[in-house]
């Protein structure tokens, strides 16, 4: 479907120079004199690099449908991740390149957001807070109650976050997956 410049909406998605770009901001400008124009930053789907862009105002694009699908991570056979459709039950493999660091952060029976630019996988984000259980860290000593202390702690899923000194292994901790932060002890 094409779109102009004047239908641009920020979290749209565009095909320009042969890429998919989403529309991060973008602003009309009426200069004084000769023709307007619209100012965007766009992020590359692919590598997130953002660019700035000018485009003359009515300036054609194909526009790309975005659509995001729920899935339940099942398990990882070393090559590929497999998630399933709750509605549907199929199933889908994807390779560990695709999945990246968001594998540390993935539980088998979680839920998780599959973005599609049309048919294109372009992204895997998992739940906000995940509750995973701490398999390695240094243990506590009695009176290290410094406040704001932390310590680093392995994960069931290999990830390592910093912790406070009271944490210890076994405990089931709530993790924010944006920053990789500690939340609480569940």
């Amino acid at each position: 479907m094409a779109i102009s410049t004047a239908d641009f909406k920020n979290g749209m998605c565009i095909e320009y120079n042969g890429k998919l770009w989403t529309i991060v901001e973008f602003q009309h400008v009426k200069p004084g004199k000769g023709g307007a124009f619209v100012r965007t930053k766009l992020r590359d789907v692919r590598t997130g690099r953002i660019v700035d862009n000018t485009f003359n105002a009515g300036t054609k694009f194909d526009s790309v449908r975005m659509e995001t699908r729920k899935m339940q991570y099942l398990y990882n056979d070393g090559a590929d991740f497999h998630f399933m459709d709750n509605n549907t039950y199929e199933q889908e493999a994807i390779g560990e390149d695709i999945v990246g660091d968001v594998a540390k952060w993935l539980k088998e029976n979680d839920e998780v957001s599959l973005q599609y630019a049309g048919e294109e996988l372009i992204g895997i984000e998992p739940m906000m807070f995940v509750e995973l259980e701490v398999s390695q860290t240094e243990p506590g000593f009695k009176g290290d109650t410094v406040q704001g202390s932390t310590k680093p702690a392995t994960l069931e899923t290999g990830a390592v976050v910093q912790v406070p000194m009271y944490v210890e292994i076994g405990d089931v901790l709530q993790i924010d997956t944006r920053d990789g932060r500690f939340v609480k002890r569940v």
